[in-house]
């Protein structure tokens, strides 16, 4: 679960909030939760991604505030150990692409390139004032010593005695990294202070911070933001000597924002697999399915990560990116999100991240909670099993069969989908199950399915809505654990 979003309140209580749910997130289905960024923004009501100090991690009176927005540095730790207490594994959120809030201006030379084209050059070089340097006065040192200034970035879009109008300053002397992802000519450049990641000091620190959060946090593994915006090699070379540092495996998940499935196997090709990747382009599918009553759900997989190499996909509805009012906002339609989390948690193929805000909703944004979401969740824990088939042969209506293991008492289970008019599909759960009574657990169709002879049953759904049919075990515990 990513347990988070975007509008949470600034109230310093998040870090205890979460490990008073962690026992209930456990008991629900959950092994592993990914936590926002814990270290010091630009103010105290930063979300995270404005990283000021990144060995302050509410610790230190910085940017007028001890706390970050969710709490301390001792709470936060403890945290941790709730979840894994309860065990659940924890992944910190790792944003090493970019430092806003310096705290003195330098006079640097630099030259400005379009925003649109990055390899297209639109001024000579002249002298800029920008906020490069980092002296962390609050800290004083404690636990590093290193400092940044111009020299450790490549470059910004903000200077304060220039006006801006489109375009980034790169700095005399420095390039972007050609191995990034070729949006807007190229995209080594998002925002604030442009880390430069061929700044061997650069490097070395970077590596020596990781050790240094991963030892006094204790966590388990690490989702790294904004891959496709860093140079390509570095993440390969950096994870495997992190590994060896550890002696052992540290699991790592890449956010790498295109709804192109070429590029986001290019980049896994890149970095030798040594992490996985959110599914961007399986999530564009639920939106644009959910924003279009005619999609072709038949196609619903095609060119996504889940479809060409699962065992490094981790699919997702939504994220904190994607709610209403951000960057990349894509917010997949309340009416489709049960059938985009029936297609995450109950198909075979990757590693399912569910969105705090569709778990418990979002009064500040009206959004309820989305129905059933629970029972999904122990479905997957508990049946969801076995050899799958699918029936993906229709327009409107899809299904497929998982059919059980002898490990898991009652596992198999039928699912079935529409995005249009009520209807059923045949689908085989095979010859075993034959006699067998199955139910929908969901409740939208309340007659039976009696498995025929052939182990086949017709399982039905209602209009634009999804269907789980189990054994009568299974609906039993599902409904009374709910």
């Amino acid at each position: 679960m990513q347990y988070f979003e975007w509008y949470l309140p600034n109230d310093g209580f998040w870090w205890k909030r979460c490990a008073a749910k962690a026992q209930n997130l456990a008991d629900l289905g959950i092994t592993q939760v990914w936590l926002p960024p814990a270290y010091k923004g630009i103010s105290q009501a930063d979300v995270g991604y404005g990283v000021y100090d990144m060995y302050d991690l509410g610790e230190f009176d910085q940017k007028g505030t001890v706390r970050t927005k969710y709490g301390t540095k001792e709470e936060y730790i403890d945290a941790i150990k709730a979840f894994q207490k309860a065990d659940i594994k924890v992944f910190a959120d790792i944003v090493l692409n970019h430092r806003m809030g310096g705290d003195e201006l330098e006079e640097v030379a630099a030259v400005t390139d379009s925003n649109e084209d990055r390899n297209q050059q639109v001024g000579e070089v002249r002298k800029v004032k920008v906020w490069s340097k980092f002296t962390f006065p609050g800290r004083h040192g404690k636990y590093s010593r290193f400092t940044w200034n111009h020299r450790h970035f490549s470059g910004t879009d903000w200077a304060e005695n220039a006006e801006t109008a489109d375009i980034i300053y790169r700095f005399r002397g420095k390039h972007w990294d050609p191995d990034t992802d070729p949006e807007k000519g190229n995209f080594d450049y998002l925002m604030g202070m442009n880390v430069d990641m061929n700044n061997p000091v650069v490097v070395r620190e970077t590596r020596k911070w990781l050790e240094w959060y991963i030892e006094t946090t204790g966590i388990d593994g690490l989702r790294l933001d904004a891959v496709k915006h860093i140079s390509f090699p570095f993440y390969k070379e950096l994870l495997h000597d992190l590994r060896n540092h550890l002696g052992e495996d540290m699991p790592a998940v890449g956010e790498y924002w295109s709804g192109d499935v070429g590029r986001l196997l290019y980049y896994l090709d890149q970095v030798d697999d040594e992490m996985s990747l959110f599914d961007v382009a399986l999530h564009y599918n639920f939106f644009h399915a959910s924003q279009d009553g005619g999609y072709d759900m038949s196609r619903i997989f095609d060119g996504t990560l889940v479809r060409e190499r699962p065992g490094r996909a981790v699919t997702f509805v939504d994220n904190h990116d994607t709610q209403y009012g951000q960057s990349l906002e894509s917010y997949v339609a309340e009416w489709f999100k049960p059938l985009a989390y029936a297609m995450i948690l109950l198909h075979e193929g990757g590693t399912p991240c569910v969105f705090y805000s569709d778990y418990y909703g979002n009064p500040p944004k009206n959004l309820p909670m989305i129905p059933n979401l629970g029972k999904m969740i122990k479905l997957r824990r508990s049946y969801a099993y076995g050899e799958q088939a699918e029936y993906l042969d229709d327009p409107s209506i899809i299904g497929w069969v998982r059919r059980g293991d002898a490990e898991h008492k009652d596992s198999g289970l039928a699912v079935v989908l529409s995005n249009g008019a009520e209807g059923c599909k045949t689908m085989e759960m095979g010859k075993s199950f034959a006699g067998e009574t199955f139910y929908d657990v969901l409740g939208n169709c309340t007659e039976p399915v009696v498995i025929d002879e052939n182990g086949c049953g017709c399982f039905g759904t209602s209009a634009r809505n999804v269907s789980v049919w189990v054994r009568k075990g299974a609906l039993e515990d599902i409904t009374v654990n709910e």
